[in-house]
């Protein structure tokens, strides 16, 4: 049953002992019990605070009241007193926002001690709450930078967080429910995701894209139609995951005046600022006006809300949604909405982009959800010729394929993204270099490659178990560590790598070659017939990786101004089992493997043809409705 804000905090009331100091207040979507005695509140098993939760049926979190918090002085100086120097503290971080303290340690069981004795005794002492974590084997200056501008914000980022869950908390509107998804964006094509989740009392916009490609008329999402604005009636957006094409030009929001909440997973939230910081960075060394600043980006990183997979979060009055793993890269997840109540109640699941299969980083994607009713799921590989070989059988013919081109003293470069692929083909590499059946050499990483690895390795809990203990054990153990990978760093170094006559490898972005490193790499190196372009992810329509993909044997590139026309007289190898994306059959094993299967699938992320041939592939095999709309229609779902 709905409740207001007044009636939520009237049943707590009730809850809590008379002599126990405590004021509620709302996080997003999350009840906080502000409170100067947060004892009260633990306890193991069947606390007050679980009691409190089940009551409401939200999600409570205690916070130590603002009066019992120590400074950062005494902070730092009770965490060296407190947490034995086995633990090896490495950084000590304050969100203030959350009351909270993180410790990135080397050995987080000695930091937390015997039964949490120790993390219980410091956050006694200073009052903070105590997040102990594992310090990552490369650290990511991205999330530093995030981590410093939240805490210098903390304040206004308290304020925020009241005012999305007062708008939450609203009275409910009269009249009967519905649902709509309207589509702008990625229907019927690939790039500029963004899907509108229109009810009677709400809207909810999922992702929000670029396009990759060289029409400047449509790389952005379909901003101005009518059913999105004005942006002051959008109550959330929901991002799946850190690819520019979801995330491109989510920024655009705020600099046209978007306020609301930006809710993520942790690992999503520290991607998509890399990646939308190098977005500007990219379409100025072309010469283009970027679609934003960094203070858009900035002013985007203040309202993101930090959710992990499995947790069920109130994003709405009417919705709410819980984030589950995709299997397509670091943090990506699929987005199940529970939308109204009772007999009104519809259940939408946005499959994201998907993996239905065990990775080298990833576990496959999560199908176990509810019940689904409407299925919005992407349609990369849903052709009926779209069939890849599995990984294992990808990494054999890439593992063939180095030891070919070595042989022949030739290079290797591979456009790849710099999230995802770059780290499942450097961990192929690393196996077979390991396996001494072919004498290394130098894999050089041109763009973000290392920070987006950096990025992974201060994430491992989103890493498929074998990699996450490989990570932790860290040393020779973590692939990301090897010796051979190393960073170009300097236009100097990438200009001489261009003239080394020596054989070698380079993995540099961007993935469709619309840009970026990989550019410069194949004006030099492609019209040699001793090197090697490999693929190793999908190419969109009208990108420069298309076309070559098509075989052209000569294409125009862009440089300083002037087109030249570079003659293809390299090897191109396409290796397809490396994409993060499902084939036709694994994603027909994902619909079928939802249980009971959803009365309605709705295609999208595909090309036009794919989109329609998946579409009637899906309706002759679970026998119920589909369709692949055409980017601003909208589906009446309930």
């Amino acid at each position: 049953m709905r409740l207001t804000l007044s009636e939520l905090k009237k049943k707590i009331s009730k809850m809590i002992p008379d002599d126990v100091d405590y004021e509620v207040d709302v996080e997003a979507g999350s009840i906080a019990i502000v409170t100067k005695q947060p004892a009260a509140f633990g306890g193991s098993g069947n606390n007050l605070t679980v009691r409190i939760a089940k009551t409401i049926k939200r999600r409570v979190v205690i916070r130590p009241h603002s009066e019992i918090l120590a400074d950062e002085k005494a902070v730092h100086d009770a965490v060296a007193q407190m947490i034995p120097a086995e633990a090896e503290v490495r950084k000590i971080w304050l969100d203030p926002a959350l009351s909270q303290v993180i410790l990135e340690c080397d050995d987080p069981s000695s930091a937390v001690g015997p039964k949490g004795s120790n993390v219980r005794a410091l956050r006694d002492q200073i009052g903070w709450l105590v997040d102990v974590v594992r310090a990552p084997a490369i650290g990511s200056r991205t999330q530093h930078d995030i981590r410093r501008y939240r805490k210098e914000l903390a304040d206004e980022r308290k304020s925020l967080l009241r005012k999305f869950g007062t708008r939450i908390y609203r009275t409910q509107r009269l009249g009967e429910p519905w649902v709509r998804v309207t589509a702008l964006g990625s229907y019927r094509e690939v790039g500029r995701s963004m899907h509108l989740v229109t009810t009677n009392e709400s809207k909810v916009l999922v992702d929000c894209g670029a396009k990759p490609t060289t029409n400047r008329s449509e790389v952005e999402p379909f901003f101005a139609a009518p059913e999105l604005l004005p942006l002051e009636n959008l109550d959330a957006v929901v991002i799946t995951h850190a690819h520019i094409d979801h995330i491109g030009m989510l920024p655009v929001l705020f600099k046209y005046g978007y306020t609301g909440p930006v809710y993520c997973t942790p690992p999503t939230r520290d991607l998509m600022t890399l990646l939308q910081i190098d977005y500007i960075k990219v379409a100025q060394a072309e010469g283009n006006e970027a679609p934003y600043s960094k203070a858009d980006i900035q002013e985007c990183i203040k309202h993101v809300i930090d959710v992990n997979w499995g947790d069920k979060t109130d994003i709405a009055p009417d919705i709410k949604m819980t984030m589950e793993n995709a299997g397509h890269i670091l943090g990506s997840s699929s987005v199940y909405m529970q939308i109204g109540e009772g007999k009104g109640e519809h259940k939408l699941l946005f499959s994201g982009d998907i993996k239905y299969e065990k990775s080298w980083l990833f576990d496959a994607a999560t199908v176990r959800f509810p019940k689904v009713e409407t299925l919005v799921i992407e349609s990369t590989y849903g052709g009926p010729q779209d069939v890849q070989p599995t990984r294992q059988q990808a990494t054999h013919e890439l593992h063939d394929l180095i030891r070919d081109a070595l042989g022949r003293g030739g290079k290797i470069f591979c456009p790849v993204f710099a999230v995802g692929r770059s780290q499942e083909v450097m961990i192929a590499i690393d196996q077979l270099f390991k396996s001494g059946k072919v004498k290394p050499v130098t894999v050089w990483l041109d763009g973000m490659i290392s920070e987006a690895t950096a990025i992974h390795s201060s994430h491992p809990n989103f890493l498929n178990r074998d990699l996450r203990r490989q990570m932790l054990k860290g040393g020779a153990e973590n692939p990301f560590n090897s010796s051979w990978f190393k960073q170009v760093d300097s236009r100097e170094r990438r200009d001489s790598l261009l003239l080394d006559p020596n054989p070698s490898i380079v993995l540099a972005t961007s993935g469709m070659m619309t840009g970026g490193p990989i550019v410069e790499y194949f004006k030099h190196w492609a019209p040699e017939p001793g090197n090697t372009l490999c693929f190793v992810g999908y190419q969109a329509s009208g990108t420069l990786g298309r076309r070559l993909q098509q075989g052209h044997a000569q294409v125009p590139i862009m440089d300083r101004g002037q087109t030249l026309m570079i003659d293809i007289r390299c090897n191109m190898i396409t290796i397809d089992g490396f994409s993060g994306h499902s084939d036709r059959n694994q994603l027909f094993d994902y619909v079928d493997a939802l249980n009971p299967t959803p009365r309605k699938i709705i295609c999208h992320h595909g090309d036009p043809q794919t989109c329609n041939a998946f579409r009637q592939g899906l309706r002759e095999k679970f026998r119920v409705q589909t369709y692949a709309p055409a980017n601003l229609e909208t589906l009446r779902l309930s």
